[in-house]
């Protein structure tokens, strides 16, 4: 498929399933967290407050396996292994950012938007 060709609103174009990998809940906080430069897995674990072990290995798993995170292991006891963004990954790093600095400037209006959308539908709305 060549670039011209792509069209991320097809659901027949992978870009789909790469725009879903990157935008995931746990995928951009790890790149968010990643921004600051390399990691080791404890370290990223309590950057990252609420993901499981599950979770990030999994998640630094599909971010290795696109491109976006490079992971080093080192063979000493205990055993050490880091994690860096890689240049594909590190072209996120404004994206990431700015999307980071959005949800944090904006979660107040975004609160009460729920609220008044729950006020309106009675409260049936779920909450999230």
């Amino acid at each position: 498929m060549t670039e011209q060709a792509a069209d991320v609103l097809s659901r027949h174009c992978p870009s789909q399933g790469v725009l879903e990998m990157v935008t995931g809940k746990w995928s951009v906080l790890v790149l968010y967290a990643l921004r600051a430069g390399t990691l080791r897995y404890s370290e990223l674990e309590q950057a990252v407050d609420g993901i499981s072990q599950k979770m990030l290995t999994q998640t630094l798993r599909d971010l290795e396996r696109n491109g976006l995170v490079a992971r080093t292991a080192y063979p000493v006891v205990p055993p050490r292994t880091e994690y860096r963004l890689t240049d594909l990954g590190a072209s996120l790093e404004g994206i990431v950012t700015d999307l980071g600095r959005w949800a944090q400037n904006n979660m107040g209006a975004v609160l009460v938007a729920r609220q008044d959308y729950d006020g309106r539908r009675g409260g049936q709305a779920q909450a999230r």
